[in-house]
């Protein structure tokens, strides 16, 4: 199937293919809910009570007609709707037309939701458990101080009115910002990681920066409030990255950055139970189209991986995307930054 352009039809064949594919309780079912986001053949089994080779095999028939799009990580394996323009319009306009009140759908969205809070319950837990040495977690990765110096290479010299840090944890991001910005807020739905960031942030002398808890997915923030949006590690814990992508990018004033910092894919699957990761990292292609459904340009990438290449030991990728509303500023060097 070739769907690439937005601007063009889709064709009879594959429009009918499509159509084939749908018209089936269960792939129905399973459409609408990944109109919601991303799921595993777990969750999908949980949420429609049935098994899992019947669930595979539903699955495998929307792959196969182009509706669903399948991505593997590790052991999971992460299914969405078709990111191809055309196909991506016509499968939304027509799942929005569905009775939201029709009692199955009721009951999808109810088991749904019940799945969520329950992957949510889980690193709640797990961010409570490391609230207070939450930094010396993250120092089993590639090294933190690397990081933060690609950070600020990738950010430049320019000073900015506000910037937004989400799943802003120990409070680390703000103190490192806070030199940056005539304002530094920091949100995060975690009070045990809040408590740590105010201590951490009285503790540097930090004035300029609050804190506050809230959602990834609905910020306690006005649309269009801040020049610069932070994303640091926090992708790999939630289900639904590309609405998060969206939900900081509404908080971007016209021309404002977003800075995403995440892990580079990998195979590490012991991180998934023993700290709550959800995304065994993220490919450029992943996240390109999630920054371009957003609205947003990817200006410029950069890979940090472990000094020692260890297999054990994760690569560092950091994405930097300006909202398109005015022109952008000069980018950084391609000698430090790879432009997209």
């Amino acid at each position: 199937m070739s769907f690439t352009d937005p601007s063009q039809p889709i064709g009879f064949d594959d429009a009918l293919a499509g159509l084939r594919a749908a018209a089936e309780p269960t792939r129905l079912r399973v459409l609408a809910l990944l109109a919601d986001g991303e799921l595993t053949v777990s969750d999908l089994t949980d949420i429609l009570g049935q098994s899992q080779p019947r669930i595979s095999r539903h699955l495998k028939l929307l792959v196969e007609a182009g509706l669903v799009e399948r991505r593997r990580e590790g052991a999971w394996a992460f299914f969405a709707l078709s990111e191809r323009p055309t196909l991506r319009a016509a499968l939304t306009a027509s799942l929005a037309r569905l009775d939201a009140a029709d009692p199955v759908l009721v009951q999808d969205r109810e088991r749904l939701a019940h799945a969520r809070a329950a992957h949510q319950e889980a690193a709640d837990r797990y961010f409570s458990a490391q609230a207070a040495h939450w930094d010396g977690v993250r120092s089993l990765h590639v090294a933190e101080s690397a990081v933060e110096r690609a950070l600020l290479d990738a950010l430049g010299d320019g000073r900015v009115e506000a910037a937004l840090d989400i799943g802003t944890g120990t409070g680390r991001m703000l103190e490192l910002l806070s030199p940056l910005a005539n304002r530094v807020v920091g949100v995060d739905s975690n009070r045990d990681m809040l408590a740590v960031a105010r201590a951490n942030l009285a503790r540097a002398g930090v004035a300029n920066a609050q804190v506050r808890q809230g959602d990834v997915y609905a910020l306690p923030t006005p649309r269009d409030s801040f020049d610069l949006v932070v994303l640091h590690q926090v992708l790999h814990f939630l289900d639904d990255g590309a609405r998060a992508i969206r939900e900081a990018a509404r908080a971007l004033s016209p021309g404002g950055r977003l800075l995403v910092v995440d892990f580079a894919p990998h195979g590490i699957e012991a991180l998934r139970e023993a700290h709550a990761h959800r995304r065994l990292g993220f490919s450029p292609e992943t996240m390109a189209a999630w920054l371009a459904a957003a609205g947003l340009d990817l200006t410029a990438r950069r890979d940090l991986p472990p000094p020692d290449g260890a297999a054990d030991k994760l690569t560092v990728s950091l994405w930097l995307a300006r909202d398109p509303r005015v022109v952008a500023d000069a980018l950084p060097s391609p000698s430090t930054f790879e432009v997209a």
